[in-house]
């Protein structure tokens, strides 16, 4: 997330969650800066070759933004955590159709480097990462919650601290665990 905003933004917000459906369209120009490169940090994860552009995956977003019609927005952080998780979700069909479409071999792929930066075995099933983050939410929704932000948002230390409200501190040896358990279920995918 850039660091300095209109302060119209978060009164947009504000007057989404209140129903406003008009407050979405005059939000996404002042927001689109900042989710183009959260789809550019995500998508540079992606095997060479996907077929999603940044602003195909934000335009993706937006369309299910639009067909929410209950929000709630507590603030900024919270908007871009959400933005985040809807990424992931899209990212993840997007490599569900075309698993499908290419009977079972066309998954996106990643490295685990990529993924949580460290060395790892090659590259890594984008569906299989979804499956250890729905199994790592079991045991630990605020570690699935950070990894989430971390990889598929791009979110810092601070910024995810801020969306999860809770300390840098807590963030960080939360994010030393959860890159733990992915450095070791994803080995074992």
């Amino acid at each position: 997330m850039s660091g300095t905003w209109p302060p119209e933004v978060t009164d947009l917000l504000v007057r989404w969650s209140d129903g406003d459906q008009q407050a979405l369209a005059r939000l996404m120009p002042l927001v689109c800066d900042d989710l183009r490169r959260m789809a550019r940090v995500q998508l540079r994860r992606e095997a060479p070759g996907h077929t999603l552009q940044p602003t195909a995956l934000v335009n993706e977003l937006y369309l299910r933004l639009a067909e929410r019609r209950r929000v709630s927005w507590a603030s900024r952080a919270q908007f871009f955590g959400f933005a985040a998780n809807t990424m992931r979700r899209i990212l993840v069909d997007h490599a569900r159709a075309r698993r499908a479409a290419k009977r079972g071999g066309g998954a996106t792929r990643l490295t685990l480097e990529d993924t949580v930066g460290a060395a790892g075995p090659g590259p890594l099933d984008l569906l299989a990462l979804d499956e250890i983050l729905d199994n790592l939410a079991a045991l630990d929704e605020r570690q699935e919650r950070l990894v989430e932000l971390r990889v598929f948002g791009g979110l810092t230390i601070a910024e995810a601290a801020h969306v999860l409200g809770v300390a840098e501190a807590t963030v960080s040896r939360d994010w030393a665990t959860a890159r733990a358990y992915l450095h070791r279920e994803l080995k074992r995918a």
